[in-house]
């Protein structure tokens, strides 16, 4: 198992944003107004502080987070993308996460964080319908959005078949 001690003070911090730039990553897919922008934040937010595994390094990234968002400190703070990449860095920004899981975490705890990484994202995709008119014809994941949610998965190495998860 591996804990903070294992990870360098940068890739900690790419892990403990990483819930909160995956379910970012949604709502720049498909931006609706500032409603649907907090209904995925909060969403996201549910998933990033309370993951649904054991594995050590998850309760303590989670933690980490907690604490951060309880003491009014934004996990995103040093991350200052490019506006006019945002999606790409954030993309690169899911590599990297990957990539230090893949070298650093148990196989199983890269698997249950990747898996949480994709829950978060899935989280903010369903937290708010897309598109239609005062909500008749309107879709739970827009298009835009499942497209970002296969880009996320292959960014992190996971598989099409990983879909759901």
């Amino acid at each position: 198992m591996s804990s903070k001690t294992d990870y360098t003070a940068e890739e900690w911090t790419k892990l403990v944003r990483a819930p909160l730039l995956a379910g970012l990553a949604l709502t720049l897919a498909d931006p609706g107004g500032p409603i649907e922008a907090a209904k995925e934040a909060l969403a996201t937010m549910r998933i990033m502080t309370a993951p649904e595994s054991a594995a050590e390094l998850l309760a303590a990234v989670a933690q980490e987070a907690k604490t951060m968002m309880e003491a009014r400190r934004n996990p995103l703070d040093d991350f200052k993308p490019d506006p006019s990449k945002v999606g790409e860095q954030v993309l690169d920004e899911m590599r990297m996460v990957g990539g230090i899981l893949a070298a650093k975490a148990t196989p199983l705890e890269a698997e249950a964080f990747r898996s949480w990484l994709m829950r978060a994202a899935q989280s903010a995709a369903d937290a708010a319908k897309e598109g239609g008119f005062l909500g008749f014809g309107a879709v739970r994941v827009s298009e835009g959005e499942q497209q970002m949610l296969d880009q996320l998965r292959a960014a992190l190495g996971g598989s099409p078949e990983d879909a759901g998860s």
